[in-house]
């Protein structure tokens, strides 16, 4: 059962078990065919996380849509989405200016043409592995809010992860109003503790 905001104290002190998830930070989503309003303001916040966890040598991961072309999800094959995060494709990499070093974790999701996956976890290795490496907390940012970001958080969440959502850092597709306000409370009540960067502490690694 992930932790409530109501048992964590500020300031947060990374510890030897977090992770930092990034959530599908890809061309495509800013700026690009399917972008996301305001997203580019999430890298120099997600750019602040990755400097606290890579000076702390912390596992950081990143997740990205790595679609066929024709894809259940675009438009032409009766998805909702136009097409986006074609494998190989400039539109796939990851947002320029995020600074994601060469020892980041990256999982594909969405690989095949026949099904789709927005979270993380989702026909991924991303469990496994974060159990292999002693993981028990996720911090996890990206976009968008009201769909990748929210199916990761809810699948961290009921795999036992705590998880803390980095409010800073995270964009909404509203494709309804307020679909990122319902998401966020949504991950809220599934137990994802909101925090900002500030809220981290500058203290050296707990370990143990």
């Amino acid at each position: 059962m992930a932790a409530s905001a109501q048992s964590v104290s500020r300031p947060i002190r990374l510890q030897a078990s977090d992770a930092l998830v990034l959530v599908d930070v890809q061309r495509d989503f800013v700026g690009g065919s399917l972008a996301v309003a305001d997203a580019v303001a999430v890298i120099p916040v997600l750019n602040g996380y990755l400097r606290e966890f890579t000076r702390r040598n912390l596992p950081i991961v990143a997740t990205r849509d790595w679609h066929p072309a024709g894809h259940c999800s675009f438009r032409d094959r009766g998805g909702p989405w136009p097409p986006h995060c074609i494998a190989g494709t400039p539109g796939a990499a990851f947002a320029d200016g995020l600074a994601l070093g060469p020892d980041a974790l990256v999982f594909s999701k969405a690989t095949t043409p026949e099904r789709d996956a927005y979270s993380g976890f989702d026909g991924t290795e991303l469990d496994r592995r974060l159990h292999a490496l002693h993981v028990r907390r996720l911090f996890v940012g990206g976009l968008a809010t009201d769909y990748c970001v929210a199916q990761t958080v809810r699948d961290a969440s009921r795999l036992g992860f705590t998880v803390f959502l980095l409010v800073d850092a995270i964009r909404a597709v509203n494709a309804k109003p307020g679909d990122g306000e319902r998401a966020e409370a949504e991950m809220r009540a599934a137990g994802a503790v909101p925090i900002r960067l500030a809220d981290l502490s500058t203290a050296e690694t707990l370990h143990g």
